[in-house]
């Protein structure tokens, strides 16, 4: 008696949600694997603002401590390391080393990838907020943000994650590969950190480096962030006088546009080399 044939079945594909989902969990591992990528994105904020706070224990006036005025700043600099820094370096090492070209060739959808980066930037950020949040409330006594200050304190730092997002994409491209990658972007960062209020008082820096940092969005964002963990008081040591929440969101959600632009435009899956 012959033997009964078996007839394959055809397996469907998988949908482009299952697919998107897959790829951010692997972004979450790969990033939480690599040790270098954890202490220098997650734990470098907490190491300035750890050190920062013990240093630099004075007031600024109003009742309000250095350590108060310095999380607004701290904050908008994880969230700079988390997506613009973390975006550039490790997508140009992705590209170096043939991770992209690879990607590139499967049935993935594009799209896939940079839906995992969003999600790996998204993780990271709350992570790298709540730990820093943490801190502050237990070592240094900071006042958290209550009421509506936490729906401002929420869409400043998604616009400001959102646009560094984008712009850490495009700015992956400016790297030759991935060995300059963190060359060319971390001196970038620091000096932005520098000019936009993160390490001191924005009223300090030379009005002519107030007018270069208000080109970029790390100002708007520690501003944005300013506005709700500090009294309404000190508001008047800004350039302009008040939050300027509005101009907060029109800079930021313009820089969003700007980013996905410059992405569109810019964005390669080789290094120059291999092209």
């Amino acid at each position: 008696m012959a033997g009964r044939m078996t007839v394959p079945t055809e397996r469907s594909l998988p949908s482009i949600a299952g697919v998107c989902r897959t790829r951010a969990e692997v972004e979450l591992k790969e990033f939480f694997r690599q040790r270098e990528s954890v202490v220098f994105t997650l734990m470098f904020p907490v190491i300035l603002l750890l050190v920062f706070g013990a240093v630099l224990d004075y007031e600024l006036g109003s009742g309000v401590s250095f350590t108060q005025y310095f999380m607004a700043g701290v904050i908008a600099a994880g969230i700079l390391g988390a997506s613009l820094q973390n975006m550039a370096i490790g997508i140009a090492t992705e590209r170096s080393d043939g991770t992209l070209k690879g990607l590139a060739g499967t049935p993935m959808p594009k799209s896939a990838y940079f839906v995992g980066k969003v999600v790996q930037v998204f993780v990271v950020t709350v992570a790298i907020v709540a730990i820093l949040l943490v801190i502050g409330v237990v070592f240094y006594d900071v006042d958290l943000p209550s009421g509506t200050e936490w729906l401002t304190f929420a869409w400043v730092a998604a616009l400001g994650s959102a646009a560094c997002t984008l712009l850490g994409i495009a700015v992956s491209s400016l790297a030759r590969n991935g060995r300059s990658a963190s060359a060319t972007v971390t001196p970038v960062a620091l000096v932005l950190q520098f000019i936009s209020g993160v390490f001191f008082q924005f009223s300090e820096v030379p009005t002519w480096l107030q007018t270069v940092a208000a080109v970029f969005p790390l100002k708007w964002m520690a501003q944005g962030l300013r506005s709700v963990f500090l009294p309404d008081a000190l508001a008047a040591q800004e350039p302009a006088g008040t939050w300027e929440l509005g101009r907060v969101a029109l800079v930021l959600g313009i820089w969003c546009v700007v980013g996905l632009l410059l992405c569109v435009r810019t964005f390669r899956w080789q290094d120059r080399i291999d092209r």
